[in-house]
């Protein structure tokens, strides 16, 4: 597989320097990481959350889980859960589900990455498959999704 038409797109007309590298099957950004040989706090997962029927992304560091507590403060709602993967699969048709890439303001979802990606220069994150990684600096990720930074990590 290769990076996905819908972010390769994206990624290329804002100009954004990206590298896309392939690696052996992987699901989970942890595994992905070791097959790159990326720090984990470099490798990026995105996770989708729901409260209600309103969705957003929280994207973290693959050493890190979500903070529910945290991420309830931040919203102001006490209802958050993880979207389910029949959920995830409607909102991202282009993607493998588990491999949606970091930029959920290009389905209309709100975006909130957590401060601690802020250490790391570069990062890599999903292509849209689970054998494709894209690497860029972490400057032009702020730059393109535009997410929320906030506390909504806790290492694991």
């Amino acid at each position: 597989m290769a990076i996905s038409s819908k972010l390769k797109s994206f990624l290329d007309k804002e100009d954004v320097e990206y590298q896309v590298q392939e690696h052996p099957l992987a699901y989970t950004a942890q595994e992905v990481a070791g097959e790159q040989h990326i720090p984990g706090k470099q490798m990026v997962k995105s996770v989708i959350v729901k409260s209600g029927d309103h969705f957003m992304m929280c994207v973290l560091p693959a050493i890190h889980l979500i903070d529910f507590d945290k991420l309830k403060a931040l919203v102001g709602n006490g209802d958050i859960s993880l979207a389910d993967e029949e959920e995830i699969a409607k909102l991202f048709p282009d993607y493998e589900v588990g491999a949606e890439p970091p930029f959920g303001h290009i389905y209309g979802l709100e975006v909130f990455a957590d401060r601690k990606l802020q250490e790391s220069e570069e990062i890599a994150f999903n292509a849209g498959t689970h054998t494709d990684v894209v690497k860029m600096k972490f400057k032009d990720y702020l730059r393109l999704a535009n997410p929320k930074l906030a506390d909504i990590g806790t290492h694991i």
